[in-house]
């Protein structure tokens, strides 16, 4: 008993494996097989009748290529979609006829004059395609080495994309994806298989050497030999100009190239020794001195080297040649120079020690709100004294509150003490006065000087008291809190009696309270749009929330107080 049940298992096993086989198969949606062919009446039947065996191979196009025989009519009698060329156009251009007329998800190219084709070869080639092992196959078969790819091809190939490694890269036979097939650029005539193969390795494709054994095709004549090796030695040189691999093998490119890193490594190394705190400083003195020795030495060989060709040509392309491939050092140096110069001006010294204090101003890109995005260019800004008398008073310069988005005459508090926002004095320039009391709680210090990107985070749940309306014997008060980091807002209409007071935006995450004379009159939620009403006497208020914007102000929550608060009579 135990014996007939682990026969029932294995059973139960294989022809598990057989459903999952066929449905790897049947997860493609269609699999279309395409034979470009060129006088090829003796074979071309055959080889439609063995793909049509095949029983996930949905459709077989032959696309004659002006040929003068019987080749379209063997294929049409033989099962075969048959697409013709009026006059010879290539194989490259027989190829791209039907990519574009075949339907398939995978699309397998096969060659019209082979003698010995059998489905398993086929499968080799579409398999792994099916499987999701690799995006193109490439065939290899059993054959002596073709004098055009051992004398040609090869030698190229090794020399300008030393990364691809194919025995047999002339194959005709390969398969693919058509969503991959339709990246690459197919040539007209014989450069089109390693055209294949080059911009599959430019596009990040992965391309796989199939063996299927033994095939038997005609042998070209030396006449066509000779055609072959010219389109693939001009479809390798035009891919290598064209993928910057000519550029990669010259004497003066190598030099222009070097002496970039060498600049390059200079200012990663300023950056590291004076911005990164979590990087030794001894590393970046160790990059900037190999960046040194990199840069001198070959910035002199390319000097030498430049010399000496133009010494020798001494043509007005000379010039334009110059100006194309020196001019990134020249500007790397410039930029390294202006870097360094700026540096050694910026540095302090005090107490026998040295800082470094840059001051560098803020480009900004910011909307107004009654006019166009503007480009403006903000900061640095003073820290100074407070005036005399005016122990409660902040001045800011305008583009400060512009970038706080607060508003002269607006109260904010620090460590609980309040402070009114007050404009800056005339030709006083960037400077922000504020009493000691607010700068040592800040931690700045008189004279220190803020980039305007560090607004924001000086400033970081600061508490903010804006009052909004004082006409018709009403008061609106707004508070919000000053969040360096921007967030999505909304934008708040209020209304009162039907009258539009104030047009308000800012962050609205959670529960926010609405308070007349005191009372909390209304509580609402930040996350949708929404219009809210609230009733107090005789009065109404409306609340149209709406849009969606982005902001550092984040609206009171009702956790600390009102967001929104009312005085009327």
């Amino acid at each position: 008993m135990v014996f007939k049940l682990s026969w029932l298992f294995v059973i139960f096993l294989i022809l598990l494996a057989h459903v999952k086989a066929k449905n790897d198969v049947d997860n493609v949606s269609s699999v279309s097989i395409v034979i470009p062919s060129y006088n090829e009446e003796r074979d071309i039947g055959t080889i439609v009748s063995i793909v049509k065996k095949i029983s996930y191979v949905d459709e077989v196009i032959v696309v004659d290529d002006g040929s003068y025989d019987k080749t379209a009519i063997k294929a049409s009698e033989a099962g075969a979609v048959v697409i013709s060329h009026t006059s010879n156009q290539g194989k490259g251009s027989a190829i791209e006829t039907g990519l574009k007329h075949s339907k398939g998800d995978i699309i397998a190219f096969i060659d019209g004059d082979l003698q010995n084709l059998s489905p398993k070869q086929v499968d080799a080639m579409i398999k792994p395609i099916m499987e999701g092992k690799t995006d193109i196959t490439k065939t290899k078969f059993k054959r002596e080495h073709g004098r055009v790819t051992e004398l040609t091809a090869k030698p190229l190939l090794n020399f300008f994309f030393p990364e691809i490694n194919l025995e047999q890269p002339l194959s005709g036979q390969f398969a693919g994806k058509r969503s991959d097939l339709v990246k690459i650029r197919l040539e007209k005539d014989y450069g089109v298989d390693v055209g294949i193969i080059l911009d599959a390795d430019a596009n990040g494709l992965k391309v796989e050497e199939v063996d299927i054994g033994e095939i038997k095709h005609d042998s070209s004549s030396l006449e066509d030999l000779h055609n072959m090796a010219n389109e693939v030695v001009r479809t390798v040189v035009n891919r290598s100009m064209e993928y910057g691999r000519m550029s990669l093998m010259d004497t003066i490119g190598t030099y222009i190239r070097s002496s970039l890193l060498g600049l390059s490594l200079i200012t990663l190394g300023l950056f590291i020794i004076f911005f990164v705190g979590y990087i030794p400083t001894e590393i970046g003195g160790v990059i900037s001195v190999v960046g040194v020795i990199i840069s001198i030495y070959y910035v002199i060989k390319l000097v030498t080297k430049t010399y000496r060709v133009f010494k020798k040509k001494g043509n007005r392309n000379f010039i334009k040649s110059f100006v194309m491939m020196h001019f990134p050092v020249l500007i790397a140096g410039i930029i390294l120079v202006l870097m360094v110069s700026t540096f050694i001006t910026a540095i302090n010294f005090s107490d026998g020690q040295i800082s470094l204090e840059l001051t560098s101003r803020t480009l900004k890109i910011f909307p107004e709100a009654s006019s166009n995005n503007q480009i403006t260019i903000r900061g640095p800004y003073t820290v100074g004294p407070a005036l005399e008398n005016e122990s409660q008073i902040i001045r800011m310069p305008a583009d400060v509150l512009s970038t706080l988005e607060l508003n002269y005459n607006d109260t904010i508090r620090i460590n609980n003490a309040y402070y009114f926002l007050n404009e800056t004095k005339p030709n006083e320039g960037n400077i922000i006065r504020m009493p000691s009391n607010a700068r040592d709680y800040l931690n700045l210090k008189e004279g220190e000087v803020i980039s305007d990107g560090k607004i924001t985070r000086t400033f970081e749940n600061t508490f903010v008291q804006r009052k909004i309306n004082d006409t018709n014997s009403t008061n609106c008060f707004e508070y919000f809190v000053i969040n360096s980091q921007p967030s999505e807002a909304k934008y708040v209409d209020i209304y009162l009696d039907n009258r539009l007071i104030s047009k308000e935006f800012g962050v609205l995450n959670g529960n926010h309270s609405v308070h007349v004379n005191g009372d909390n009159v209304k509580t609402i939620e930040g996350g949708s749009n929404n219009n809210y009403f609230a009733y107090w006497g005789d009065h109404i208020v409306e609340l149209r929330v709406y849009n969606q914007t982005s902001s550092i102000k984040n609206f009171q929550t009702s956790d600390y107080g009102p967001f929104l608060s009312f005085e009327l009579n």
